[in-house]
Order: C-alpha cells, then structure tokens, then sequence
C-alpha cells in the first residue's frame, strides 16, 4: 500500500504524540524528518516530492512502430504475437493504416504512415513471466523465428524478437 503526504504527515503528528507521553519533545519538523526517512526517504522534502500527487496525470508511453505491409503486420503483430486491435484508422480506402493493438498492459500501435516511428527502433516490454510468454510463442510457431530466453541481458531475461520490418521487440521479465 502506498503511504499518502497526508498519511504522512498524520504518522509525524502521531509520533511527536507518542513522544511527548515519554516526556521526549521533538519539533514538528524533527518529525517529519524521522517518519521521511521510515519510509526510506533521504529527507522530509524528498518524501514530500515524491508523495505529492501529480496533476499532470501523465500516462504509460505508446511507442508507435512503423509498419510497411498490413497484412504482415497483422500475421506478425496479432496472429502470433497475440496483440488484439482497439481500433484502426485510415483517411480514407487505401490510405496507410494506423491500428492501436493491446495485449495485457501493453499498447503499442502500428503505423504504415511515412514519417511515424523509425524502421530499425527498439521496443522494450516488459513481462511478468518470460517462461509462460516463450511458451505461448511457441504454440504458434512462426516459419522464420525460433524465440529463446537470453538470461544476459541486463535488466532481466530477455526474449529478443524482429518484426518483418526491421524493428526489435525485447521482451523482458525485469530483475526485482
């Protein structure tokens, strides 16, 4: 559970109660400063930074990764990627697709427009079980890949796999 600022600064309050109870006085400020660092803050103003909400309220990122073929991105992306589509768009009938595709908590979208994502880009996902991913790839074998785990990746476990496009998708199970 995540301690709030105003959970926060309730616990120095609390403290600087139970103290004085012992006859140990202690300012309010001397407080805050010991509940920051119980939660592993370095100092209060840290722990104030990091639990202030944000109002920005920004999101996860969506990487855009350009496609040059709908059919093969579909085969690849959805077929034995297991990607599902939230929605496509085109201006009009044969224009470049754009599709939103999702599966679990990752949302990557797919674009055939020139000029969207970089053919070549890295993509970097993570997993929570690379063994059960690796597994489910391989129950739809794909005619020009063999998916493995490479353990020496930093970061995690890594299961490295090109798009038909030329993009890299680094699917990793992150060290805790």
């Amino acid at each position: 559970m995540t301690t709030t600022l105003d959970q926060a600064k309730a616990s120095a309050r609390a403290l600087r109660t139970s103290l004085a109870t012992l006859d140990v006085s202690v300012t309010h400020s001397q407080a805050l400063e010991v509940v920051a660092q119980q939660l592993g803050y370095r100092d209060w103003n840290t722990a104030h930074a990091a639990l202030t909400p944000s109002t920005v309220g920004l999101g996860g990122a969506i990487p855009v990764i350009r496609v040059q073929d709908e059919q093969l991105a579909r085969e690849f992306y959805l077929n034995y990627l297991g990607f599902t589509p939230e929605w496509e768009h085109r201006f009009e009938p044969g224009f470049p697709l754009y599709v939103r595709a999702r599966r679990d908590d990752t949302v990557i979208d797919l674009s055939e427009h020139h000029g969207d994502g970089v053919p070549g880009s890295v993509t970097w996902i993570p997993v929570l079980d690379i063994d059960a991913l690796l597994a489910d790839l391989r129950s739809r074998p794909h005619p020009k890949l063999r998916p493995d785990i490479d353990p020496s990746f930093p970061g995690g476990p890594t299961i490295v796999v090109p798009d038909p496009f030329g993009n890299t998708l680094r699917l990793c199970q992150p060290l805790e």
